[in-house]
């Protein structure tokens, strides 16, 4: 990490007015989820009692599916989903775009721990469509579709597109898989309820740390047989922990709180891109107009530049507006945006001071 990476994430984390999230991740997130809680509440024990099983239920409706398991990451729910799919049919290839989490986070962990073969569609800086998917081959047990597509800015496909993509899967067999990992964040943009998404998938994984911002913990749904397995592989996964308390309560809590602020965060965004497509040329969106409360910036200068820039900016006008960019080359780089509670509390004049800012910073050192 050099001086600028370090330095600019200092400025960021004592500004005045961050941008992005819901605020610090600290044991504040747990003293105000469970200020409520009664001191007799029963934990749950190794995946049953009341605590899990309720949530657990609850989620299922959420989800409009028949059942729900409750799991401490996701990347453990989502293997466990594709290695469930690919058992039923025998088969070992699955698919997924280029930067899936399983495929860039992971470690190899679906190819190590599972023996799956993916099968990468589409290139990297576009959504999968429904001719890659026509074109796959006829041994593949699985298509993992990600919603938002997080890596290449939260990108969406029309709904008529994942229509379209989940009746070519059934005609042929395939199962469709849901990484809503950031579903919540996409209901207002779709217009639709999470149930209405999801009967599109045959199992779905949704996260409850980033646009919730719980601690950690996800939730796989799908039919009651594809429940019950996943819960033995969970046990194999040593996910099956003797109390999951501490993670449900904050995911029950924050997605009550944060669930109906979604459509806020995402026209929240909206706004916010358009303050960076204001500045010119070197600096655009990616989309550039967001479609969930998440979208990428990139800039047309070198990674210290825009290091320089962030750092001035938190320190003349008090705003954060990064704490964390990615080169892309020499001289362009990118970082990202996902807004939640704080955003609200930054005043427009400075904001708008801090974009001036930014936009003059770019054109002198261009």
């Amino acid at each position: 990490m050099n001086k600028h990476t370090q330095t600019l994430q200092q400025a960021f984390n004592e500004a005045p007015y961050p941008v992005g999230g819901h605020g610090k991740r600290n044991a504040g997130v747990l003293l105000e989820a469970f200020r409520n809680v009664a001191a007799e509440t029963d934990s749950d024990t190794y995946g049953s009692g009341a605590i899990i099983e309720q949530f657990q239920a609850e989620m299922a409706d959420f989800l409009g599916k028949p059942s729900a398991v409750f799991f401490p990451s996701g990347t453990m729910a989502q293997q466990i989903a594709l290695r469930i799919w690919s058992d039923r049919s025998g088969k070992t290839k699955v698919a997924y775009h280029p930067l899936c989490h399983m495929e860039i986070h992971e470690q190899n962990g679906l190819r190590e721990l599972h023996r799956l073969e993916p099968v990468l569609l589409a290139d990297m800086t576009s959504l999968i469509a429904l001719a890659d998917v026509q074109g796959l081959p006829d041994d593949v047990a699985c298509l993992l579709l990600e919603l938002p597509q997080r890596e290449i800015g939260g990108q969406l496909p029309a709904f008529e597109e994942l229509e379209a993509i989940a009746a070519h899967c059934r005609g042929r067999g395939i199962k469709l898989h849901l990484d809503g990992a950031r579903l919540f964040e996409v209901l207002a943009y779709y217009g639709r309820s999470a149930a209405e998404i999801c009967a599109l998938f045959d199992s779905v994984y949704v996260s409850f740390y980033k646009g919730i911002g719980g601690i950690a913990g996800a939730i796989l749904a799908g039919d009651a047989d594809f429940a019950a397995e996943s819960k033995v592989w969970k046990r194999r996964h040593g996910g099956d922990l003797i109390s999951l308390y501490p993670y449900i309560i904050p995911a029950r809590h924050y997605f009550k709180e944060r669930l109906p602020k979604m459509e806020q965060y995402y026209r929240d965004a909206v706004e916010l891109a358009a303050f960076y497509n204001g500045c010119g040329g070197a600096v655009s969106t990616r989309p550039a107009v967001p479609v969930s409360n998440m979208f990428h910036v990139h800039l047309q200068a070198p990674k210290e530049t825009a290091e320089r820039a962030m750092i001035r900016i938190a320190e003349q006008t008090g705003v954060g507006l990064a704490h964390h960019v990615n080169a892309v080359s020499d001289d362009a780089c990118y970082y990202e945006v996902s807004l939640g509670d704080r955003y609200p509390g930054v005043p427009k004049k400075k904001l708008e001071e801090a974009f001036r800012l930014l936009e003059q910073l770019l054109n002198k050192q261009a």
